[in-house]
């Protein structure tokens, strides 16, 4: 018999593993898939920006939580793989993507939305917006909003200072601008940086770059965390992080807009 004093303890515990059971439950052929363990919504009016390496604040992860995203595709080949080893693991994440390679790609750019995935805006061609007049980089980060909606939702418009359907950004090379910061608030756009990264914008064998995750994972216990879809060496390497994730006890965190 279990003693009254332990069982408000053993039910935390159990109510604690729900959404992990859950998770498991729900992915067809995976029995102990990493799962998503909850989706965070994002109020843009609320929320101008987050991530700590760039800024004060970051969103609100519990401990070992992390929010996976991608950058720069989708890319035929790397993004496939990417896509294939979430959906064996039931794992949900955001894909900030390149206005061009959206429109080079778009069957491949849908494939993103199809599965599931938060798709999110990394402006046209990757200028660093830093180094524009702030009306050259509105009108680059326009046109990749309206290239990627035109290519995923088939609905994008060429109108100036359109509303993206998901109102959330990332700079490329994190090259920002408080005029620029504030611009996109007035706008309710959230702008992503991010907790910690992969550095798979350097060339490493996949192993490094699992056990370079892993390390800084160590250190911040989660966050929002940076890969680049179009990196080999990250999508070889992903399926083995992923149930790394799952044993060290990590939860995926999806994000989406209110």
């Amino acid at each position: 018999m279990i003693r009254k004093s332990v069982q408000p303890a053993l039910a935390a515990a159990l109510l604690a593993l729900l959404p992990a059971l859950a998770s498991a439950a729900d992915c067809p052929g995976n029995p102990d898939a990493l799962g998503t363990a909850r989706v965070l919504t994002v109020d843009p009016a609320t929320t101008p920006a987050v991530g700590r390496k760039h800024f004060p604040v970051t969103l609100p992860l519990q401990p070992n939580e992390i929010v996976l995203t991608f950058d720069d595709g989708p890319w035929p080949g790397t993004t496939d793989a990417v896509l294939a080893a979430l959906r064996h693991e039931c794992v949900k994440a955001t894909f900030f993507m390149l206005g061009r390679n959206a429109t080079a790609h778009p069957a491949l750019a849908k494939k993103v939305l199809t599965d599931g995935h938060t798709v999110a805006y990394h402006t046209y061609s990757h200028p660093l917006l830093n180094r524009m007049s702030v009306g050259r980089a509105e009108a680059e980060i326009d046109r990749g909003f309206a290239a990627i909606d035109q290519a995923v939702y088939g609905s994008g418009s060429s109108t100036p200072k359109i509303t993206p359907k998901t109102p959330f950004f990332r700079f490329p090379g994190f090259a920002s601008s408080p005029a620029l910061i504030e611009l996109l608030a007035k706008r309710h756009i959230t702008v992503f940086g991010a907790d910690l990264w992969a550095s798979d914008w350097n060339r490493m064998r996949p192993d490094h770059e699992r056990t370079l995750v892993l390390e800084r994972l160590a250190k911040t216990h989660g966050g929002i965390l940076l890969f680049h879809d179009t990196q080999a060496q990250t999508a070889k390497m992903l399926p083995a992080l992923l149930r790394d994730l799952k044993r060290q006890g990590y939860r995926i965190v999806h994000v989406v807009a209110r």
